[in-house]
């Protein structure tokens, strides 16, 4: 099936590998040596990279062109959209394997491939950086407690913060993918393309494609005190990294801890900005453990009605009997984005999670000291989560490392 109409992708069977106007070579040193990612559905002969710009929200622009509230031939203006600050290059982003899931290169599309966008190649940035503040009621109750304070540059005396925020568009490039995984590239290709009722034809007919633009959701980065601070391993820094939970985040369940982990790491993050520091929150989209909310919570349901109600010692066989898996979140990935910004020493994780943990060191990041929840901020409801958790292994338990603290805390400034 074929057609002249612009944005029309034509099906095929097998096609086969083709020469590329706009080859990609992972992890090449320089934009011109990397190339640019090119997801047009306007121009499919520019086209080296399965999937399309935007991930699941090209389909809310496929109602809008459909609709005729959009035009199919829509391309965005990109003038003043750069960064607000700089970041990168780092070493990072010429390793090929150290970043798989997203473009380095992201947020700098527009200047570093102009003279291509010029020759009306469409080339648009899965990355944008910008600033903003935030205001949380808890950080507000702090403020007012005296368990914060405003200094007028991080914290504002109305309980404002200033951040530097960034969102991610995942991009993903499977070979990498593939080898983080430990399975074989056409085995995640087909498995990709199979799990997706073959939505991406191009996954089993176009090896030579090797980037693809899935339809999931992306990352969002808070920045607390000077992002140049990120990549020096010299300047302490505090970070939580943070898996979606709607339910609590947005709306203050209290079945679990996530939203009061969530604003306790904004917490830390805050005073190690004022510290001279700074503060890194990574919220990544996976809701539910990546399983969804949906199956969320019909686990709820499973819990709280099981005889003898909920219990921690069948907490993930009950995830595991509807979704088929205890946690799909595969914490592999999750490091991509502190490569990104030149990451290579965690000061104080705010995080008990050993997986988080474990998957950071896997990839070359050091961690130091450990920060638990603290126990007043555990919802009663919560409780039977964080037994869970710890008789599973998922926690360590809440007792600062004594070397790490040494090699972090108790050493000068000058020495870290």
């Amino acid at each position: 099936m074929s057609s002249n109409r612009p944005g029309h992708i034509r099906l095929t069977s097998h096609p086969g590998p083709q020469a590329h106007r706009w080859p990609l070579r992972w992890g090449g040193a320089t934009p011109a040596d990397r190339g640019p990612v090119v997801a047009s559905v306007t121009r499919l002969a520019d086209r080296n990279a399965i999937g399309t710009h935007g991930g699941s929200y090209s389909l809310y622009r496929a109602l809008a062109v459909s609709s005729g509230a959009m035009s199919a031939l829509q391309r965005p203006d990109l003038s003043n959209t750069h960064p607000v600050v700089e970041i990168g290059p780092h070493p990072q982003w010429s390793e090929p394997d150290r970043i798989v899931s997203l473009d380095p290169w992201g947020h700098l599309v527009g200047d570093v491939f102009a003279d291509a966008i010029g020759e009306g190649v469409d080339v648009r940035p899965s990355i944008a950086v910008t600033r903003a503040r935030i205001n949380l009621p808890e950080l507000s109750a702090l403020l007012s407690a005296g368990g914060l304070r405003a200094d007028g540059r991080v914290m504002h005396p109305g309980g404002d913060v200033s951040v530097v925020k960034a969102a991610v568009d995942p991009v993903w490039w499977l070979p990498g993918i593939a080898r983080r995984f430990g399975v074989t590239e056409s085995n995640l290709r087909r498995t990709l393309f199979e799990q997706t009722g073959g939505m991406y034809p191009e996954l089993v007919t176009r090896p030579d494609m090797e980037v693809f633009l899935p339809p999931i959701g992306g990352i969002s980065l808070y920045v607390f005190g000077d992002p140049a601070g990120l990549a020096d391993r010299r300047v302490p820094l505090t970070c939580r990294i943070h898996d979606e939970c709607n339910g609590s985040d947005v709306f203050g369940s209290d079945i679990c801890t996530c939203r009061p982990y969530l604003t306790h790491g904004i917490e830390e993050c805050i005073r190690a900005a004022q510290a001279g520091g700074v503060g890194l929150i990574v919220y990544n989209r996976k809701e539910g453990r990546a399983l969804g909310e949906v199956t969320k919570f019909l686990v709820y349901n499973a819990r709280k009605r099981q005889e003898g109600g909920d219990q921690a010692a069948t907490y993930f066989e009950r995830t595991e009997c509807v979704a088929g898996v205890q946690d799909a979140r595969f914490q592999q990935l999750m490091p991509d984005v502190l490569h990104w910004l030149g990451i290579t020493r965690i000061h104080r994780l705010v995080s008990m999670s050993n997986m988080k943990h474990d998957a950071l060191v896997a990839q070359g990041i050091e961690v130091g000291e450990r920060i638990a929840i603290p126990a007043d901020r555990i919802p009663p409801d919560a409780s039977v989560e964080m037994e869970a958790k710890k008789a599973a292994g998922y926690h360590a338990e809440a007792v600062p490392d004594e070397a790490a603290l040494r090699a972090t805390v108790g050493r000068p400034l000058d020495e870290m």
